[in-house]
């Protein structure tokens, strides 16, 4: 499981068993667990999939929705779940979140904010995240770590029994601005490449689109050699379906389009030869 050794920064180890292993972690945003639009059967047809092959799960914000509340402008009655329609909405979500999870609890190294769930922090003066995961943590016995709006998740995978230890460094953040129709999201993991030094990852939601951008960049070893590496750039795609039909609604009316749903599994190829340790990364959509 996770852990946290900074404010933002997420440590997550594995162990390779051989020379070569793969290793799996599903990468989440934008469940808007609690909106009646949220497609749950494909995302418990997800989660039964990581429980199956035992995947690790990381959420990047926007688990919740929580638009419903006495005090927000958004509110619409249609977009109500029935079980949460009640005085302690709040409340009733989060424990309803609870009990649905539980089956996945293990698996979950962590959740960061997105902004709904800071927009509830600002305007309600409450935390419904650290609610949900202290009282998941509290009735599971387990260790999941929130997150933040943007931080890194450091993976270090070792070689059991050997030296040699290999990093794989993802800077997350949930994400700005809403994606235009034509980047979908590009020009956002633009601005990641050139603002954060370092990654070997860069992974945003927010724009509900589904991508894998792949940089290749130049550098320069501490024995003056030159090498190159590559970045990925991720967008993970939301649970959450608006368009519909096409007919109605805020999404149809600002003119956005049909999104992807689901998530995307992150697949790395551990290989140690010799004194030397090699991580290949690629995503795909489940």
């Amino acid at each position: 499981m996770a852990t946290k050794i900074g404010k933002n920064i997420i440590l997550s180890d594995f162990t390779a068993t051989t020379n070569r292993q793969t290793f799996k972690i599903c990468l989440m945003s934008d469940l808007h667990w609690d909106n009646p639009k949220c497609d749950r059967k494909k995302l418990k047809s997800d989660l039964d999939y990581c429980l199956k092959n035992s995947i690790a799960i990381a959420i990047n914000g926007d688990f919740f929705c929580l638009m419903q509340g006495k005090y927000d402008p958004r509110r619409n009655k249609v977009d109500i779940r029935p079980e949460h329609n009640k005085v302690n909405y709040i409340d009733a979500v989060i424990k309803d979140a609870v009990d649905w999870f539980k089956p996945y609890a293990h698996l979950i190294e962590f959740i960061g904010y997105g902004n709904h769930e800071t927009g509830i922090i600002k305007n309600l003066e409450t935390d419904p995240l650290q609610r949900f995961v202290d009282l998941l943590n509290y009735e599971m016995k387990t260790d999941i770590q929130t997150g933040a709006y943007g931080g890194w998740y450091r993976l270090r995978f070792n070689r059991k029994n050997s030296n040699g230890i290999a990093l794989y460094d993802i800077k997350y953040f949930h994400g700005s601005g809403g994606g235009g129709i034509v980047t979908r999201g590009e020009i956002n993991l633009t601005r990641m490449s050139e603002m954060i030094d370092g990654a070997d990852m860069h992974w945003i939601g927010h724009v509900h689109e589904s991508k894998e951008t792949i940089r290749v960049k130049e550098y320069l070893t501490s024995k003056g050699q030159v090498k190159q590496r590559q970045v990925l750039s991720v967008i993970t795609p939301p649970y959450k379906e608006e368009y519909g039909d096409g007919s109605f609604g805020w999404h149809v009316q600002r003119g956005a389009p049909p999104k992807p749903i689901g998530c995307r599994i992150l697949e790395l190829d551990y290989h140690k030869k010799e004194n030397e340790t090699t991580l290949y990364a690629r995503t795909y959509q489940l």
